[in-house]
């Protein structure tokens, strides 16, 4: 098989997401150690499925030859800018999980001053736009549905848990 900008891409951002998910392990492990309950773990599989078939579509599908849309790659390369804004601002408690350590005030710094879910922003804009920048719009499509009904049930639950932190001091 032949490897082109989208097969080259999609193994850089699935190096990303590894290395994220080492730091989730660790931060999850530290959260939880220091008092932390996690909410909505039945779905957090399904999270990390979703991108990976994502991923995998992107190797597959798409045409080794596609060149990049310019604009759609700068875009998306902004979008890794804010996704490390985003990490940045939660600092140790950044976390793919649900985990809420009671007694914590909400962070409200970074794009948490201007969004509640800046992280799933970024993700819906990724999961929909790596695929459009090479013009496979079925896969972005496909995926941009399957977030959606992800997110619609993670943001009801992680929106419930933080309700009660919401009132809290800084």
């Amino acid at each position: 098989m032949l490897i082109g900008w989208p097969q080259a891409l999609a193994l850089f951002v699935a190096a990303q997401r590894l290395g994220e998910l080492m730091l989730v392990r660790r931060n999850t492990r530290r959260l939880l150690a220091e008092g932390g309950i996690e909410h909505g773990a039945a779905h957090y599989p399904f999270i990390i499925a979703m991108h990976a078939a994502w991923l995998g579509a992107l190797f597959v599908v798409v045409p080794a030859e596609s060149t990049p849309d310019p604009w759609l790659l700068a875009f998306f390369v902004c979008l890794q800018v804010a996704r490390i804004w985003v990490i940045l601002s939660l600092g140790r408690r950044w976390t793919a999980r649900i985990v809420v350590v009671p007694g914590w005030a909400l962070v409200r710094r970074g794009p948490y001053r201007f969004l509640r879910h800046p992280n799933y922003l970024i993700v819906i804009l990724e999961i929909a736009v790596l695929p459009l920048a090479f013009g496979a719009w079925e896969v972005a499509l496909v995926f941009s549905v399957l977030n959606a009904i992800i997110l619609a049930i993670r943001i009801r639950v992680e929106d419930a848990v933080l309700a009660t932190y919401r009132d809290e001091p800084k």
